[in-house]
């Protein structure tokens, strides 16, 4: 039962702080804005003495062989990319074939500007720990050069007092293996362009030639095979044929090396969709219908000009399955997904209009089309507008929402709510005022004046709250969970 007199909160800051890594660096491929310099460019290379060209690969492994675990890999995998521009008369040696992966190679720093709006999940390994302990997973926003963003991990566990004991970080940054060959379903790669407005003739004629659950590969052939015997007019089949590959790619999967630390894994760009930037995942553990756990997380892919909520899937976190939400209820950010099935359904909170918090339910993940208005602003630090801060956490009481409000010069602070157990559509309580508001060492940063979250956990019957000051780095705070739901207000 709720106290008619809400108590004081007493939340308490952990000394953790999780702070960013200017020497934290993945490699890319690098090519100049004019793609018609690359053949000159190989053409200098290849025009160095055999002495001067072994110096200078002596030279860059000497620079940056102890920043990645496989440089020559990495000089490889470059040096195919451009392949097409060497001259087919040309026999390269290996010392040229290193170097022009090398020119072709940068790095990038992913934490360079920020670390933050991180979520926390159990890890799905809870083997060998002390009684009252838990292992954990922490995601994070990591954002550097050209403000593009990645998630990136940290992990740790939590002792029975709720101490926080971060796992050493790895000194290497993994990009992972990029699954060149996923499977879609039929039915669910239909019904997304059937959203899009894309179902024709064209379509209908690809997608009858293939199997319930296809591959990348096989969808490609369709494509190739139509092209070469049109039956369409080939405008519209060109168009369609990109709207299907643009659908495709937006669907992939990542795989990591199972051995490495799970601070060395990064989730960097794929897709066109997301080439700006992978924003705010929301990760939660998620029990199926046979009481099996599966991760999920939301996040926002930004290309420059849209955004696109997308949705994350793992079982252990080293092999990612990335996949788009359809439907017109997931059309703006902040998707937050309810940790468990509720009367049959899928239920998801959202901001579908940039200012209230929405919940909705589905009978399939990947579409939503329904959503309805659950709160809306009410008190002075949440007037411009409220959120999520990560999915719901269940207790006897209720589902505890953690919320942000964004009030006068634009200051954000993190709120709670209470939603009921059986109908989470009905807000049961919530706090007056805000959880957490950003203090003088926390109000300075890439955006001032934020807190911020993106998910937290109950341990030990605490709530360990994982979050941002002021877009730049991140804290650990916490609160007892009896505490906080008895300082709510009752909502009539």
């Amino acid at each position: 039962m709720l106290p008619e007199k809400p108590q004081k909160l007493n939340v308490k800051r952990k000394t953790n702080k999780i702070m960013r890594d200017t020497s934290r660096v993945i490699t890319q491929l690098h090519f100049p804005d004019d793609r018609h310099r690359i053949p000159k460019i190989i053409a200098r290379i290849m025009k160095l003495p055999d002495t001067a060209a072994e110096n200078l690969l002596a030279q860059i492994r000497a620079d940056f062989s102890e920043r990645h675990e496989d440089i020559g890999h990495i000089f490889e995998r470059h040096l195919n990319a451009v392949k097409r521009y060497i001259p087919q008369d040309r026999a390269l040696n290996d010392v040229q074939k290193a170097l022009i992966g090398a020119y072709f190679t940068k790095e990038y720093a992913i934490e360079s500007a920020a670390l933050f709006n991180p979520s926390i999940v159990p890890h799905p390994d809870q083997s060998g720990l002390k009684k009252g302990s838990l292992r954990f997973i922490m995601s994070l926003r990591a954002t550097g050069e050209g403000h593009i963003s990645s998630i990136v991990f940290r992990g740790g566990v939590l002792d029975r007092n709720n101490t926080c004991l971060f796992d050493p970080i790895s000194e290497f940054v993994e990009t992972p293996d990029l699954q060149l060959d996923p499977v879609y379903n039929r039915l669910v790669f239909q019904r997304k362009l059937n959203e899009m407005g894309a179902i024709s003739g064209i379509t209908g004629h690809i997608l009858s030639q293939l199997p319930e659950n296809f591959t990348y590969k096989e969808l490609l052939e369709k494509i190739d095979l139509l092209r070469t015997n049109r039956q369409f007019s080939e405008t519209d089949q060109n168009r369609t044929f990109e709207v299907m590959w643009w659908l495709a790619n937006s669907n992939y999967e990542v795989r990591f090396h199972s051995d490495h630390r799970i601070s060395e894994r990064v989730i960097f760009p794929v897709s066109k969709n997301e080439s700006r930037g992978i924003e705010d995942a929301r990760f939660v553990q998620f029990l199926d219908d046979r009481q099996e756990s599966i991760y999920y997380a939301t996040y926002t892919a930004y290309n420059g000009t849209t955004i696109l909520p997308q949705l994350i899937e793992t079982k252990d976190f080293i092999t990612f399955n990335v996949l788009t939400l359809n439907g017109k209820a997931v059309q703006n950010k902040g998707m937050a997904l309810f940790p468990r099935k509720i009367n049959g359904q899928y239920v998801m909170l959202s901001r579908q209009d940039g200012e209230n918090n929405h919940i909705m339910f589905s009978d399939n993940i990947h579409f939503w089309q329904e959503s309805q208005i659950i709160q809306e602003p009410e008190y002075p630090w949440e007037f411009i507008q409220i959120g999520n801060c990560g999915s719901p956490l269940e207790t006897t009481e209720g589902w505890i929402v953690l919320t942000h409000g964004v009030g006068p010069m634009r200051k954000y602070c993190i709120g709670a709510m209470l939603l009921d157990l059986e109908n989470p559509a009905k807000v049961i309580a919530r706090l007056k005022e805000p959880l957490l508001s950003p203090n003088k060492k926390e109000r300075e940063g890439y955006v001032p004046n934020v807190v911020y979250s993106c998910g937290a956990l109950i341990h030990n019957n605490v709530l360990v709250i994982p979050y941002a000051m002021s877009d730049i780095n991140s804290g650990i705070a916490s609160v007892e969970v009896t505490e906080l739901i008895n300082c709510m207000q009752a909502v009539a």
